[in-house]
């Protein structure tokens, strides 16, 4: 039987916290991860520019930069190709160019799925969720699918990107600091979105001809299906109380009246919650039963056994991650230490390979 690294006793290298000396005699701490696992790795591409979404086609790799473009990583070659948006992208903190996701017939239509960020007219930023085609030397949005999601200027975006099992296209949406209108069906913010891939709403909607498939929360940014079919989602929380949650239907995930471990009637508490201090969860997947999530503020790859309800860190000592993905016991992950919040080390942002079969134990 197979069991995690982390679950296990391990040898684990412990970085010493350094400490400088000033010129004037005192000390300071320097601000990076005080432990670092030693965790064999393949570094595929570097210098990328906060990097948000890793799509793998074959053996192609497609990485969105919050800037605006995408990096396609070809034969071991990185090569970073325009986008043509028809709005502004707009670069206010958290926003910018962000969730992708490939269309299933991407080989033959050479289409897919895009969210971003973008000031209108009167300067008002939205975000809104695209098609894109890839030309002969760029990405050309070539038709918009939804539009005018709320964006709140500043923070909590959401902007996951994931085709479901059933084929429809998921969205996650942040509240955009308005919390006080997040319980309201008619507000885009806060929610799981779920369409048809032509924009159309799906017959099987929870809430009749409406995109919304959950609401009531914060600010989602993982999304991953289990074997059975089972959707999981990440989110961020206030000041801590992070969320992993199993997304239904019609489910109201209680923002901003519940938080935690609180609960209340006619809405759904999460699995699992951080509490304090704040994991930042981002992108998520699923190893075998296991739900494999990026954390930024705790600056790591977590783990959650669904099973148990226990969160442990797979991997660590490469800063912020911003998002996972897992191919049979191939982990690939990036770094996302060029955000404005991290320190970024030499050559970052990073995409990372980790073999995750070399970090278990035969029982």
């Amino acid at each position: 039987m197979r069991s995690i690294l982390c679950k296990k006793r391990l040898a684990v290298t412990i970085g010493l916290l350094l400490i400088l000396t000033s010129c004037g005699g005192q000390q300071e701490e320097k601000s990076e991860s005080v432990s670092k696992r030693e965790t064999e790795h393949e570094v595929l591409a570097e210098n990328l520019s906060i990097p948000w979404s890793i799509v793998k086609d074959r053996e192609d790799f497609y990485l969105t930069e919050r800037t605006g473009g995408i990096v396609e990583i070809k034969d071991g070659r990185k090569n970073e190709v325009k986008v043509n948006l028809s709005k502004p992208l707009a670069s206010q903190p958290e926003a910018g160019f962000m969730g992708l996701v490939l269309h299933p017939d991407f080989s033959e239509n050479h289409q897919a799925f895009a969210y971003y960020t973008y000031n209108d007219g009167d300067r008002t930023p939205y975000n809104r969720v695209v098609v894109l085609e890839r030309s002969e030397d760029a990405w050309d949005e070539t038709e918009v699918l939804l539009d005018k999601i709320p964006s709140g200027a500043q923070y909590h975006h959401g902007g996951r990107l994931k085709i479901g099992p059933d084929g429809k296209l998921y969205i996650t949406t942040g509240d955009a600091t308005q919390e006080e209108k997040v319980q309201d069906l008619s507000f885009l913010g806060g929610k799981i979105l779920r369409i048809n891939l032509d924009g159309s709403i799906p017959a099987d909607n929870p809430f009749g001809d409406s995109p919304v498939y959950s609401y009531g929360h914060r600010n989602p940014q993982g999304l991953a299906w289990n074997d059975d079919g089972a959707l999981y989602g990440t989110e961020h929380g206030p000041n801590g109380y992070d969320e992993v949650n199993l997304l239904q239907a019609g489910k109201n995930y209680g923002w901003p009246e519940i938080t935690g471990d609180e609960t209340s009637e006619g809405m759904v508490s999460p699995l699992a919650n951080s509490g304090e201090p704040s994991w930042a969860p981002s992108g998520a997947d699923f190893w075998e039963d296991q739900l494999v999530f990026a954390a930024l503020g705790g600056q790591s790859v977590k783990l959650f056994d669904p099973a148990t309800r226990e969160v442990t860190t797979l991997i660590d000592g490469f800063g912020r991650v911003r998002d996972v993905l897992v191919e049979g016991d191939t982990l690939y992950f990036v770094s996302n230490n060029t955000d404005g919040r991290g320190i970024p080390k030499e050559n970052d942002d990073k995409l990372y390979k980790v073999d995750l079969g070399s970090l278990t134990l035969e029982e």
